[in-house]
């Protein structure tokens, strides 16, 4: 069977390449590569195309910062402002000392002060930062009081206004009255390219870009053409009219950034491994302190120019672009280490006392750890490589984390989960979406069950995407009025939850619903567990029928968006069915749902969870002697019983009753005795040397040479370990080793 290979991919690491492309293009505008070469070549490189980087960052912002301020939150508006505070900070005490050599600071009033800080910065590129501050503050009152046709309004006005005040100044100053307006603001602020008059249209576009339906890469790079070549025309012509005060605001500058940005989002490419991970976040780290530093870089490359008599580092205009370019990416990229470096030791450091403490706390016999679940780190990321390895490069993980993550604990599996460069969730309903997010858990998080009416804007809210389960559901969550993120389920027979893939009318339907943006097509495989020749017929059956409805959709013009059909079992025994996703579930736990497959599979996966508790009490059992509700156990000889702090309330079957299961105490096995109750166990500890209260008893896990697994609990109980781990108990405390 052929692999079906999706045409989206990872939107978002193309964006974050990018911005290394910007900064060098910000490098640009302040050395003016080209001068040497021709005069009009170096204005369209700094003053046309180099125009499009500040922009850029802006919609970054507003994309990822700004788009949540419409449902009537701040979402991550504080952390955003307090982290751009800094760095401005940090920027003006870094080049308060240049500032002062160069005179820039002389005979200067208080107005003044003001002005450099809130409009101009300190130094000459350090405009953006409070240009970030007031453009976001100012776009969440636009979020708060108007609705989004009057915000886009709203912003292209101001806009419009800035127009005249930079590259459109020459037609101002022909109206006196409207000339008096624009000097008057010119007392507050030197430049229109502010965040008042620039920020706000490009923070709303990057908002709008985001969630705008317009997918047709080809209609994108044609929009982008036409438009760079008549924003072309227009910067060469306010050129010849010598109109510009400042070119930094064209009229075409918007259009060409909303096709660039586009562009960025539906022709990303994807990096899914860790290596990956780390690069891009470096990436992103020294684009920020290539902007900050190059200024000091020009002067140092200008004075080493001269100290060692090379003119060219500072003549040549060519060459000292790339010297200041290539030194501050150096720089840049040594201090992102740096600090990537000792952040990542730093929280290992916190995390570590902390597992630690847990850990000591265990090994003491702190009587307050009764019950306890033991989730190994270690296993978590050898399985995500495992699972990984398995699928293609475009394939990326979604982790299923409902049922509490199958017992793990959902937040904080889904943490450890970010640090592998997992940004993908799946839930079973809503209120396990909004725990995550409540938590910081960042990405996509796909609802893959039924949410009520009533609770639509919890899903507008919280950013969460919803599974549609078929049409008439569809139809209810369009009627909702807001715009809702959607990946439509299709049923290609399991006939459980989806639009039958014969349907291709509904489809088709809910791709053109208004208030729905549909982000994703997934089915499922009902016998992907299976290798018998029915098993995989009926799978490929399945594969089949869903390749039909998408291809389907693509001669109508649907983009099927992002794809994905395989669990946990598909990426085992169908690697070949990859899409965008894999929702793995059970095997990213490092278990399968019987003993059998977990023979299969040997050596491929390592358990996370380990489950222990304490024993409480130890005490003799006498010959004719009776233990446990309803006295279903008596002893027939002397014998020596161990009571344990943990039952069924913690998710230990009650099918373990009766010497069916048993628990490992100091590398030995001891049966169970009588009924599990509630919230104890007794075993049988004859065998077990120097018991006493307050020893480690093993449920799951390894003790000693002798070990207990969830699959062997689960065959005990008659059951799969799906269901075993998924009811494991809030009460667990959930401790990472």
């Amino acid at each position: 069977m052929q692999m079906y290979k999706s045409k989206r991919k990872k939107r978002y690491d193309s964006l974050d390449w990018f911005r290394l492309a910007a900064a060098a293009l910000v490098v640009a505008i302040h050395t003016s590569p080209l001068a040497d070469v021709s005069a009009d070549a170096d204005f369209f490189l700094t003053r046309v195309l180099a125009r499009i980087a500040v922009p850029f960052f802006f919609m970054v912002t507003g994309q990822f910062v700004t788009a949540g301020f419409a449902d009537r939150r701040a979402g991550g508006m504080p952390a955003y402002l307090k982290k751009i505070a800094v760095l401005y900070g940090i920027s003006i005490l870094f080049y308060l000392p240049l500032g002062v050599y160069a005179g820039h600071y002389k005979e200067i009033s208080f107005a003044d002060v003001l002005r450099m800080l809130v409009f101009d910065g300190t130094f000459y590129h350090l405009w953006y930062f409070p240009a970030c501050i007031t453009g976001v503050l100012l776009v969440y009152g636009m979020c708060r009081f108007l609705k989004e046709p009057q915000r886009l309004v709203l912003a292209a006005v101001l806009y419009g206004i800035g127009l005249f005040g930079d590259s459109y100044y020459g037609l101002a100053e022909r109206v006196p009255a409207v000339m008096e307006l624009y000097e008057a603001g010119f007392s507050v602020f030197s430049y229109t390219r502010n965040g008042i008059f620039f920020a706000p249209l490009f923070l709303l576009f990057g908002a709008w870009a985001g969630e705008s339906r317009l997918k047709d890469v080809r209609i994108l790079w044609a929009g982008l053409c036409v438009s760079f070549v008549a924003m072309c025309e227009e910067a060469f012509l306010l050129r010849h009219f010598e109109l510009q005060k400042h070119d930094s605001m064209y009229v075409l500058l918007p259009v060409v950034m909303f096709f660039l940005y586009k562009i960025l989002l539906e022709s990303s490419f994807t990096l899914k491994s860790r290596k990956s991970a780390l690069q891009t976040k470096l990436a992103v780290t020294a684009s920020t302190w290539i902007y900050i530093l190059h200024p000091a870089v020009i002067v140092a490359v200008r004075g080493a120019a001269k100290v060692a008599k090379v003119k060219a580092l500072a003549d040549n205009s060519l060459v000292h672009y790339f010297a200041v370019l290539l030194l501050s990416a150096a720089v840049s990229y040594a201090l992102a280490f740096f600090f990537m470096y000792f952040h990542k030791k730093s929280r290992r450091k916190k995390a570590g006392e902390h597992q630690d403490s847990g850990s000591r706390q265990v090994r003491t016999q702190d009587r307050r750890a009764r019950a306890w679940l033991e989730l190994d780190r270690g296993a978590l990321r050898h399985n995500v490589n495992a699972l990984r390895e398995r699928l293609p490069d475009f394939c990326r993980l979604m982790a299923a984390v409902k049922a509490d993550a199958y017992g793990h604990g959902a937040v904080l599996i889904a943490r450890l989960l970010q640090e592998e460069g997992v940004d993908a969730f799946c839930v079973a309903c809503v209120k396990e979406g909004v725990q995550l997010r409540k938590k910081g858990i960042q990405g996509m998080i796909l609802v893959l069950g039924y949410t009520h009416p009533q609770q639509f804007a919890l899903l507008e809210h919280y950013r969460l995407t919803q599974t549609v389960i078929d049409h008439a559901y569809a139809v209810q969550l369009n009627a909702y009025g807001g715009t809702l993120h959607v990946h439509i389920g299709i049923d290609t027979g399991m006939h459980r939850l989806g639009v039958r893939s014969s349907c291709l009318e509904e489809v088709v339907n809910i791709y053109q619903m208004e208030h729905l943006a549909v982000d994703g097509l997934f089915t499922h495989l009902c016998v992907s567990d299976a290798v018998t020749e029915p098993g995989r017929s009926y799978t490929n059956a399945q594969a089949q029928a869903f390749y039909r409805l998408i291809r389907q959709l693509e001669q109508q013009g649907y983009s099927p968006a992002c794809i994905h059909m395989q669990a946990s079992y598909g990426v085992l025994n169908y690697p070949e069915l990859a899409g965008d996703y894999a929702r793995v579930g059970i095997a990213l736990y490092g278990v399968l749902s019987t003993k059998e497959d977990m023979s299969r599979w040997h050596g491929l996966l390592q358990p996370v969870l380990s489950m222990k508790t304490r024993v409480a009490t130890v005490k003799m059992l006498y010959q004719g002697e009776s233990a446990g509700y309803g006295i279903r156990f008596t002893a027939k000889q002397d014998m020596k019983i161990a009571t344990l702090a943990a039952g069924y309330a913690d998710g230990i079957p009650r099918m373990l009753s009766e010497g069916v299961g048993s628990v490992l105490i100091r590398g030995c096995r001891a049966p169970v005795v009588g009924r599990i109750c509630m919230d104890q166990i007794t075993v049988d500890v004859s065998a077990v040397p120097h018991v006493e209260a307050g020893d480690e008893a093993v449920l799951i896990g390894r003790c000693g040479d002798l070990e207990i697994s969830a699959c062997d609990m689960a065959a005990q109980a008659g059951t799969i370990t799906n269901e075993i781990l998924s009811r494991m108990g809030a009460r667990l405390e959930r401790i990472v080793v």
